[in-house]
């Protein structure tokens, strides 16, 4: 690690439209009888939307908040997983010229109520009962809301209303308004805000982040001069929509013009990889992490002469990989044994995932290398990427033909990064945020000066300008000795070696030894059982175990001489339930609350330290 900047703020920026909804607009002219999206349906069937079928639909949408009295800048709120409504939906709200208040679908009631009461928003487009359910509850507490749309339900009173009617609305507010939608469109402009998404953090109530049109079309723009996605992509999108990670993607594609395949259970993902046979898709390491114990695992307890041809060419493949990141060549013999690894192991991996996969992106947390190397030596690149809510999710991403594994890659075009004093990654850009909203005091505390923005991250740069994250400044724990220890860097390591390990957290801030709670990931751990002979029938108590014990030991063990001394895991408890978004110890992008775990566990953590 050589430099303590990197990027040009100068840099050559595409052509931009000047907001989300002429993006859109654009889009429709260029592409119109094109596809644009694929949607699931009832018994497994898939439709197809062109662009100019969207564009009829989601104006109706549009007219008809105009029609409810939306004005430039209102916020209406999306409460919903996703699914293509989401996307119409948003699209509506940009062609308002509103902003958009994101709400994670499994956001408690007494949350929801402070999102929908801090952004002011005076309509709140709601998936279903459950959603509305939530919003009855705490209706005295959001007075502003003067209206909820309901994706899949039935008007009920003057306050709820369906999709369909909406629709209606605002097709008779058409009739009478001709060119109102596009008149509004044309009055937006970058620096209007588009986006308010909350920050779910780890303690106290959430920030709304205040997102502009030029973040978006900033970002789009940037993706389209990569060339990271192309108008002949399939991108198959399940990533939260309420999370800057699939808004960004989005972004791209009303740049680029590319189809997206939209299926938001999470459950489906690997299935619908071989229907939908995708070109490009992103996820957190979380999904990656699954993938490979669901592989490895399911392989692992076939045993015999396929499981050690699998080991066999995971160790070829390895070889390979590593050389050439080093720049090495391969010799003769290992490309030859390669070849043969990849029509006995790799391609059948590969079609598994619909085959035609050009590279996955990763995002929102740190990627073991060693799971990045598995995918790699499978033919399947991960191009890991970088970026915050507060700088609209991208701000790094590795390149295809200039890739690294263990770093994050170069800047976007124009974004600008450096390493300040104490390690933190500093970044100045198109990107970055307008502001926390009415939070004048946190605003400044992340915005030292000079217009650049402090992410939190502790990070360094390679000779070739590639940025590599450490860890969160935050969690970087000290024990009683004086050692620092990065818990992120442990954790990842450990999930690449044993896959029936879903969740590590370490734990170590003031103690004179680190320990950690392991969970167990409940598929890997049916696979492994089925293959020992052990019963499936109580999970709970099969994770509770001995033999899971014993299992998880040897992977510490391994862990452990990957180590330094003071960072070596000492003891560990195994809890009987994974984290979760719903109870709270995850963020909607998969991160680890710490303080929420370390809270709710404290006692499994006090009992490793006598």
């Amino acid at each position: 690690m050589v430099a303590t900047t990197t990027g040009t703020a100068d840099a050559a920026i595409p052509p931009r439209a000047t907001s989300v909804g002429q993006m859109f607009l654009d889009r429709v002219a260029q592409s119109g009888s094109g596809e644009a999206f694929r949607e699931p349906t009832a018994g497994d069937g898939w439709r197809s939307w062109t662009w100019t079928e969207t564009d009829v639909w989601v104006r109706s949408l549009a007219a008809g908040l105009l029609a409810l009295g939306i004005q430039p800048q209102d916020r209406v709120a999306i409460a919903s997983s996703t699914r293509l409504e989401w996307i119409h939906a948003d699209l509506a709200i940009m062609l308002a010229g509103a902003a958009t208040t994101t709400v994670y679908p499994s956001t408690q009631a007494e949350d929801v109520a402070f999102i929908l009461s801090d952004s002011g928003s005076r309509v709140v487009i709601a998936e279903d009962e459950t959603q509305l359910s939530k919003l009855l509850e705490v209706r005295d507490q959001i007075p502003l809301v003067e209206k909820v749309v309901l994706i899949d339900g039935v008007s009920e009173g003057d306050w709820v209303m369906d999709l369909d009617e909406l629709s209606r609305l605002g097709d008779e507010f058409a009739t009478t308004h001709k060119g109102a939608v596009d008149a509004v469109v044309a009055a937006v402009g970058p620096d209007d805000l588009a986006t308010l998404i909350y920050t779910s953090g780890t303690t106290g109530r959430p920030k709304g982040v205040e997102l502009t049109h030029g973040n978006w079309t900033y970002e789009g723009a940037c993706i389209q001069a990569l060339e990271i996605l192309r108008p002949d992509h399939v991108h198959f999108l399940w990533l939260p929509l309420s999370h800057s990670f699939g808004k960004v993607l989005l972004s791209a594609q009303l740049q680029v013009g590319l189809v997206t395949v939209v299926d938001g259970r999470v459950d489906r993902i690997i299935e619908n990889l071989a229907i939908i046979k995708p070109t490009i898709m992103a996820a957190p390491p979380r999904i990656f992490e699954k993938i490979y114990a669901r592989v490895v695992s399911t392989t692992e307890a076939e045993g015999g002469l396929k499981a050690k041809i699998f080991a066999w060419a995971f160790s070829v493949g390895l070889k390979a990989v590593r050389l050439e990141a080093d720049g090495k060549p391969v010799p003769a013999l290992l490309a030859a044994q390669r070849k043969v690894a990849d029509t006995l192991v790799f391609t059948k991996i590969r079609a598994r995932m619909g085959g035609r996969i050009e590279y996955f992106v990763s995002g929102s947390a740190a990627l073991s290398r060693e799971i990045a190397e598995w995918f790699n030596a499978a033919g399947l690149l991960i191009l890991e990427g970088y970026g915050l809510t507060e700088t609209s999710a991208g701000t790094c991403v590795n390149r295809p033909g200039n890739y690294r594994i263990g770093t994050v890659g170069e800047p976007l075009p124009g974004t600008v990064i450096r390493i300040a004093d104490d390690g933190e990654v500093m970044v100045k850009g198109p990107g970055v945020m307008r502001g926390y909203k009415d939070l004048p005091a946190q605003t400044a505390e992340v915005f030292p000066g000079d217009g650049w923005f402090a992410t939190g991250d502790i990070g360094e740069i390679d000779e070739r300008g590639r940025i590599c994250i450490t860890d969160r400044k935050k969690d970087l724990v000290k024990t009683s000795g004086g050692k620092y220890i990065a818990p992120s860097a442990i954790e990842s390591t450990f999930k690449s070696i044993s896959p029936l390990v879903s969740q590590m957290v370490v734990y170590a801030e003031g103690r004179n030894y680190a320990t950690a709670l392991v969970t167990v990931d409940v598929d890997s751990l049916k696979t492994w059982a089925d293959g020992k002979g052990l019963a499936t029938s109580d999970l709970v108590a099969l994770t509770m175990g001995p033999e899971v014990r014993v299992e998880l030991e040897a992977a510490v063990a391994v862990l452990n001489g990957r180590l330094n001394r003071w960072e070596t895991i000492k003891d560990f408890r195994v809890l009987p339930h994974d984290l979760s978004v719903e109870e709270g110890e995850l963020t909607p992008s998969m991160k680890v609350k710490r303080n929420v775990v370390f809270e709710r566990y404290s006692a499994e953590l006090t009992s490793m330290y006598p």
